[in-house]
């Protein structure tokens, strides 16, 4: 979504268009994202990484479709793009004219001449708001270029195929293509495989997520949370459940934190063994601080578990847990184990104390459950389900009056692991199959589920097989209460609430924030199914509130590829979630899945938008802008950030309902913060009549780089020969590796080939020279080899070894471009290039 987000929130921006001839300032954009990217993945910091990603390729695909180098006749990308050791040459300068004039806006090369032959570099110049232009330049045509009706008329960009462009237009998206693999490759090289497929979101399974309390009465619930933890590694490893990364935040009190995280199981078992129980001193403790590190660290859609006996002291942070919570759409379950202590000091009713967290709970679609200590390590099996791959919900429901209810849902044959979680005091409950069988809350071991109880948890694992169909559960009860029911399947969906923007280029971007009253809502959902999203017809999509009855059926829009946009007319006034129900093509089984995170309206918005990376020790100002449809008056701002780094921005705004107020935040990092560290900052507003929502944003910071070249690779040596037989022969290969003057080499690593490769560094000359040796059988010819410096240059040499002897050698462009460049003439002693 990153993607649309540019043509929304910079539409006016030439730079990120490469339009007005701005090629210098676009590749330092595209430069800059991708410095930004790697010292992110160094950081483990993957979301922030995602963010960049899509806005710099946006702007990388932009120069193809905007700029004349198609119609120079290039078929393939421009590498200095993204190569921060190359310049952009040979621009059209301000007084050059570079198109003639045409009037049906179809001609289907405006270019002059001139530019043509002296392949001059040029772009369309864009008018949103003026039909200026220099004299004789190219505009981007469209309706929304005001330019484009100056002479000379007509425009050059190639984003949509029409009839007089529709070769340009081919040339352009094949090359485009080309170019995102180029910039994917080399981020690949600098990251490595494993961290790469972290930035593309692939991975085992869901993260395993701890929020721990320390303080001197967790003692048994630290011991727990470590047998659980032993459990979950020890029973899933190597299995597709077996988590992607494991995360730890302690909290005490005044101290929490720091966030721990590990995608070896090893080490997660050796963080927790570390956790002591001590301190405390009063009775509430910094369980928010704590889990404002865990939303902002864990990736988006996490199970979050958090284990506490005490109430929260930072109960400030509340509208910001929320705002992070549908933020990151992560799921939220608290272990609370009272003690006499902790409920007398602050009320007389145990659930009093904790309903902070049993609101949040609810927020996020997690449970609050409350038990005593010896009762916790029968509730924590929850923890076993959830953390697991595939993991849908199909029904979420909350009462806060107790009565008789009945509650319907769909199972499909595609789910399994069935269970049910009913979390409430004085209930009773029926579970009824779709062919009439019924078990009641008091047989534990019945014909469809299993039920343990434990404190305030009814825990329903349904037994297989598992009939499909329509099953309700009817509950009574004299208190409020929670219901969820959750499996594992393939076919499911994620969404986001768009907004609908004009321009240029218009679309839909993503709603950073509670969508506005007053108008309908749009969602884009997308739709995955085991046999792809062709697979699930999608018949209802709607909004349903969890503590109410309300039902808003959307209307739906298919757009293509298992994507949807959904319009809901009218909008439930309170808190609600997202249902989807369809059938399976083949079976004609119906199914149902539901989102957990609740939304809900809001008259005023906040929009903030993040233009450029932030440098250690330099303050950084961001704007925003707040908008209402509500009543007029002073609106509180608030601002947090997860790294408690200073802070600048005013307490108030006045604000007039329907005029836009500008505002800003200013946020300074230390000078001492690592490159790749990144920041999210939530900022947000109330109004009169606490009216209230919410910007979050990702911010980076990245120190100034001054080494651009990437490391240089050289062959000195091969020996054996492939016969046409590769069994029984090996091959090797010895390669000298240096960096030269710049930051020195980070990581080597074999990105193709499955043989050995061992190495050892001398320095000559003051130049440490990495000589290495690639041993492989001749069942493995190929290798490539990558290097990326502390910068996260890459460079790349790749060979192969043809059968019946012989070596062909293949080095990669990075290589010859810095054998090339006059910077490494004082290499050659050391380095002798052949």
């Amino acid at each position: 979504m990153q993607n649309s987000m540019v043509d929304r929130d910079f539409m006016a921006s030439d730079r990120h268009h490469f339009n007005s001839e701005t090629f210098n300032e676009g590749r330092a954009l595209i430069i800059q994202g991708m410095t930004a990217i790697k010292a992110n993945i160094r950081s483990g910091n993957f979301q922030a990484a995602r963010e960049t990603l899509g806005r710099a390729l946006h702007t990388l695909q932009d120069f193809y479709s905007h700029s004349n180098w198609v119609e120079l006749g290039n078929k393939k990308p421009y590498p200095n793009l993204i190569r921060p050791d190359l310049t952009i040459s040979n621009i059209a300068d301000v007084n050059t004219p570079t198109c003639s004039d045409c009037a049906s806006g179809t001609c289907s090369n405006p270019l002059l001449p001139a530019i043509l032959n002296e392949k001059k570099l040029t772009s369309g110049y864009m008018g949103l708001f003026s039909n200026n232009k220099p004299q004789g330049k190219c505009s981007h045509g469209g309706d929304a270029d005001l330019s484009s009706t100056q002479n000379p008329r007509g425009g050059i960009n190639k984003d949509e195929r029409k009839p007089h462009n529709a070769d340009f237009h081919n040339t352009a998206v094949a090359i485009a293509t080309e170019a995102t693999l180029q910039l994917l490759e080399d981020i690949r090289g600098a990251a490595g495989n494993k961290d790469y497929l972290r930035l593309m979101g692939i991975a085992r399974s869901a993260v395993l997520c701890f929020v721990i309390d320390t303080t001197g009465s967790m003692a048994d619930d630290i011991a727990e949370a470590k047998r659980v933890a032993h459990n979950i590694i020890d029973s899933k490893k190597g299995t597709q459940d077996e988590p992607s990364e494991y995360i730890l935040v302690p909290f005490n009190d005044p101290k929490f934190g720091p966030l721990i995280r590990t995608t070896n199981p090893d080490v997660m078992k050796a963080e927790i063994a570390k956790l002591d129980a001590s301190g405390g001193g009063d009775i509430p403790e910094m369980c928010l601080s704590g889990l404002q590190l865990a939303l902002t660290g864990a990736p988006a859609s996490s199970q979050i578990y958090v284990f506490t006996d005490a109430p929260a002291k930072d109960t400030h942070l509340e509208k910001t847990i929320i705002a992070l919570i549908r933020s990151t759409k992560s799921t939220v379950s608290f272990f609370m184990t009272p003690t006499k202590r902790s409920t007398r000091s602050v009320s007389s009713e145990p659930r009093s104390v904790f309903q902070l967290y049993y609101d949040l709970a609810l927020a996020s679609g997690g449970q609050a459950i409350q038990v005593s200590k010896a009762e916790l390590p029968s509730a924590t099996d929850i923890i076993v389900d959830t953390s697991t791959s595939a993991l849908v919900t199909i029904l979420q429901r909350a009462r806060n009056l107790g009565r008789v209810e009945i509650f319907p849902f769909l199972l499909d044959a595609s789910v399994s692991n069935i269970t049910a979680y009913i979390t409430g005091d004085s209930l009773r409950f029926t579970l009824k199959s779709p062919s009439g069988v019924s078990q009641s809350h008091t047989v534990s071991n019945g014909p469809l589920a299993v039920i343990q109880t434990v404190g305030n948890l009814r825990r329903v694992h349904f037994t297989s097989p598992i009939e499909t169909g329509l099953w309700n559960i009817s509950v009574e009860s004299t208190a409020s209460y929670t219901i969820k029911v959750m499996g594992q399947s393939p076919n499911t969906f994620i969404y986001n609430f768009v907004e609908e923007f004009k321009g240029p280029h218009p679309g839909f971007a993503v709603i950073e924030g509670r969508p506005q009253t007053g108008l309908p809502a749009k969602l884009l959902l997308t739709v995955t199914g085991q046999k792809g999203a062709d697979s699930l017809k999608v018949q209802e999509v709607a909004l349903v509130e969890v503590s109410g009855s309300r039902v808003s059926d959307g209307k739906i829009q298919e757009m293509g590829g298992g994507d949807f946009l959904v319009t809901v007319s009218e909008v439930p006034a309170g808190e609600f979630v997202v249902m989807m129900k369809g059938e399976e093509k083949a079976s004609s089984s119906r199914f149902q899945r539901q989102s957990t995170t609740q939304m809900s309206l809001a008259k005023v918005t906040i929009k903030a938008t993040v233009d450029s990376t932030l440098l250690p020790g330099i303050a950084f100002k961001l704007p925003f802008t707040l908008t209402t449809s509500g009543t007029s008056g002073t609106y509180t701002i608030t601002a947090r950030n997860d790294r408690d780094y200073p802070l600048n921005y005013p307490s108030n705004v006045n604000v007039v309902s329907g005029v836009s107020a500008e505002s800003s935040v200013t946020l300074t990092p230390p000078a001492n913060t690592a490159s790749g560290t990144d920041i999210t900052l939530t900022i947000a507003a109330e109004g009169p009549g606490g009216d209230s929502n919410y910007a979050v944003v990702r911010l980076s910071v990245v120190a100034k780089v001054t080494d651009f070249t990437p490391p240089v690779c050289e062959i000195v040596g091969v020996s054996g020969i492939c016969p046409s037989d590769c069994t029984q022969s090996n091959w090797d290969m010895a390669v000298n590796i240096t960096d030269g003057n710049g930051t020195g080499i980070q990581s080597i690593s074999i990105q193709e080939g499955r043989g050995n490769f061992t190495q050892k560094s001398l320095v000559e000359g003051g130049i440490t020279v990495v000589m290495g040796n690639y041993s492989a059988s001749c069942c493995s010819p190929d290798v490539t080899i990558s290097i990326v410096d502390k910068e996260g240059n890459v460079g790349k040499c790749s060979y192969s070894v043809e059968k019946s002897g012989g070596v062909s050698l293949s080095l990669s462009l990075s290589l010859w471009a810095c054998l090339l460049l006059s910077t490494l003439n004082t290499l050659w002693d050391v380095l002798p290039l052949s």
